[in-house]
């Protein structure tokens, strides 16, 4: 049977020279993995750091473009360019709000309120951005939410005179157009009403009525009453047939009917 003895520690023959120079050269190593780790850590942030510089440059290169083509009037060109600048910087309200501004003038509307809103939630102190909201706003017909939105942008910048003698001025004008308009309609609602209320809606076609109307004309048919009044002053009643052709006597003066 094979007996086992026991384990010798390793480096329990080693000069201490030699385990000195070992565990140097293992600290070196792991310095220069430390710093090659390091290396890479900012390597990464470094190419990052590039990446996001070369999407704003080639974000504002395309936001130039598609403002030269909307001077221009080539809309639809205009906003290809912005949405591809969108890809890359999709942060940018401004290239929203240019946006919205030629969806107005390309008569969509409804689009341009979402772009304009776009750009608020990215910049919420954009003035230039509430009062594009604003135009487009009056374009939907949303009077009310426009002026607010004029009074937002001018709440943020109070020395624009545009928005103050332009846009608010002619919101307020529609909305005093609007108010006297929805009176007018109430008032014209409310006449219509009552004149349906005053006529009594009568069934014509009611047994009732139509023997009361063939009562009617029968009795005219039978008999006219006449009052002649003579020159002595006799009063006689003549009744005249409808086909008779008799007439009263020339000599009598007929005074009364």
């Amino acid at each position: 049977m094979a007996s086992f003895g026991w384990k010798r520690k390793i480096g329990e023959k080693v000069s201490k020279a030699t385990w000195q120079q070992f565990e140097a050269e293992a600290a070196d190593d792991a310095g220069a993995g430390e710093d090659a780790d390091d290396n890479w850590v900012h390597a990464a942030k470094r190419r990052k750091e590039l990446l996001l510089e070369d999407c704003v440059r080639k974000s504002k290169q395309l936001k130039e473009e598609g403002a030269n083509l909307a001077e221009n009037s080539r809309f639809r060109e205009a906003i290809r360019k912005w949405d591809e600048a969108l890809q890359l910087t999709p942060e940018d309200s401004t290239l929203y709000e240019m946006k919205s501004q030629v969806l107005m003038s390309l008569h969509e509307m409804f689009p341009a309120v979402h772009a304009a809103e776009m750009a608020i939630q990215r910049n919420p102190r954009s003035w230039d951005a509430w009062q594009t909201l604003g135009r487009a706003q009056l374009g939907v017909g949303e009077i009310e939410l426009a002026i607010r939105s004029f009074q937002v942008s001018l709440h943020t910048f109070p020395m624009n005179p545009e928005v103050w003698k332009e846009d608010l001025s002619w919101a307020r004008k529609l909305h005093k157009y609007k108010q006297k308009a929805a009176k007018a309609k109430a008032v014209q609602a409310l006449a219509k009403e009552a004149a349906q209320e005053s006529i009594p809606d009568y069934d014509f076609e009611s047994d009732e009525i139509v023997e009361v109307c063939a009562a009617i004309a029968q009795k005219e048919k039978e008999a006219k009453s006449v009052v002649i009044v003579s020159a002595s002053g006799a009063v006689e009643t003549v009744t005249e047939k409808e086909n008779s052709a008799a007439t009263p006597d020339e000599t009598i003066f007929i005074r009364a009917r």
